[in-house]
């Protein structure tokens, strides 16, 4: 009698058990949708070292479509700001340049994102897994600096002689340009519909003027003054090192690096709600 009594207990409960995972995968993933608040930092021209001292604040929205527990692809915009200054490098040179700039970021992406783990909300065995990012995106960028309290865009300038007949080869830079998202994220799911995560990525990019700054100086003579002969704002914005001491941007110098493009990272937290639908569950 026991023993009957103990199988039909074993039996119920494997029942049981399998009536649960079946409700669990009957319960597909097909998406997500969410925000996204964090912070952003440049690389580039000013900041050759990677240092992580002047992040500046980043949001987003995307969307998520789920192919499976595994592979999802992702549209998502993102507004960030990112800037730098020569007055935090210690190196003496970069100190005596004195550039600085801002810019604010305006990001299109579509990223492929593969989790580690299978990830189903509703399963309290599947709530969390880490995952990659990899992706290609757009961006615009438009940096500027400020001069006597006043923000002045750096582009039309021409800081470097883009647009001067000396400097026929350097042509005014584009405001939009390529940005490869690479990074690692992890989510979990605090309930069956929404999602905690968080997410840091890296921007490989197309341009090196994010900053303003790539190749060599072209010499104070290339701007010409107001029309009271004192330096025009070209002049000044193109070589501050005035500020600091003689002047060092005498023509053919380096003024930053022509082979090495500008590169910013965002790392953000991330709230999402989940898109489902039910069907018979199928083999994974």
């Amino acid at each position: 009698m026991k023993k009957l009594i103990f199988s039909f207990l074993l039996l119920s409960g494997c029942l049981g058990t399998a009536k649960l995972m079946a409700q669990y995968e009957s319960e597909v993933m097909e998406g997500e949708f969410g925000i996204s608040v964090g912070a952003a930092h440049y690389f580039g021209d000013l900041n050759p070292r990677a240092r992580l001292n002047r992040p500046k604040p980043a949001v987003g929205i995307f969307i998520r479509k789920q192919f499976s527990n595994y592979v999802a692809l992702r549209i998502s915009g993102h507004y960030a700001k990112v800037g730098y200054s020569d007055i935090y490098n210690s190196n003496e040179f970069e100190k005596r340049r004195n550039l600085s700039f801002n810019s604010n970021i305006f990001e299109l992406a579509v990223q492929g994102d593969f989790n580690f783990f299978k990830f189903i909300p509703s399963d309290p065995y599947h709530r969390f897994t880490p995952y990659l990012t990899l992706g290609v995106g757009i961006f615009n960028f438009d940096p500027y600096a400020f001069y006597r309290g006043q923000k002045v865009f750096l582009r039309p300038l021409g800081t470097e002689g883009q647009g001067t007949a000396a400097y026929p080869d350097r042509k005014p830079y584009s405001t939009v340009a390529l940005c490869m998202p690479f990074g690692m994220g992890a989510k979990y799911a605090i309930n069956p519909r929404m999602n905690l995560g968080v997410e840091v990525a890296y921007r490989f990019t197309s341009t090196d003027y994010l900053d303003d700054v790539s190749k060599t100086y072209v010499g104070s003579d290339k701007f010409p003054p107001n029309a009271d002969a004192t330096p025009s704002v070209a002049q000044r914005l193109q070589d501050r090192s005035y500020e600091t001491g003689e002047l060092i941007g005498i023509e053919g110098r380096q003024r930053g690096l022509p082979k090495q493009k500008d590169q910013y990272v965002i790392a953000e937290l991330t709230l999402s709600f989940n898109l489902t639908s039910y069907r018979c569950p199928t083999a994974d």
